[in-house]
């Protein structure tokens, strides 16, 4: 069976599904921002996030709000394709905005590439900031986030390596 210890895809290749799965999705935002298939290929793109969460060094409270947000945003997905009222789908969405802040700030604040970690703070912050101030602000403000979550997937499969390979230069041991 499968081992939970063993790595069977790159962390490169988790970073870049998310992103090959949102990209469609950010550019009907811009064209045409209720287009059907939209919610479909949204609720791929955050499940696609959940291997993503498991792998990304980050403490065990950021990796919890990672699920929660995975779980939010594919809740918010679903009601939307069940046709139940916007505003009740579109608020779980912000909740979900919110852990996705604390996830994103906080596995960005330990990568060692300092572009992950900028990209990934202020996408992070981006992202919680407008749920706060989401029914004054129109949705078209919520649109950089979602430009830069796509250039924060494409950093860590450009930049992120796993601590792991960070380790390549053997440590002596302490004189006795």
């Amino acid at each position: 069976m499968l081992d939970a210890r063993r790595h069977y895809v790159s962390l490169r290749s988790l970073a870049l599904l998310p992103l090959v799965l949102f990209f469609p999705a950010v550019i009907a935002f811009f064209v045409d921002p209720d287009v059907a298939w939209g919610e479909y290929l949204g609720v791929f793109f955050h499940l696609s996030i959940l291997f993503l969460v498991s792998r990304l060094e980050a403490a065990p409270w950021a990796r919890a709000a990672g699920y929660g947000w995975v779980t939010l945003d594919v809740l918010a997905g679903i009601l939307m394709i069940n046709e139940i009222a916007y505003d009740t789908a579109w608020a779980v969405r912000l909740g979900g905005h919110v852990l996705a802040g604390v996830w994103i700030v906080s596995s960005s604040l330990v990568s060692r590439a300092w572009p992950v970690s900028a990209v990934g703070v202020i996408t992070g912050l981006w992202l919680a900031a407008y749920s706060f101030v989401g029914h004054v602000l129109p949705e078209s403000f919520l649109r950089p986030a979602g430009i830069l979550i796509l250039v924060w997937f494409a950093l860590l499969a450009i930049f992120h390596r796993p601590a792991e390979d960070r380790s390549a230069t053997p440590t002596r041991p302490a004189p006795a």
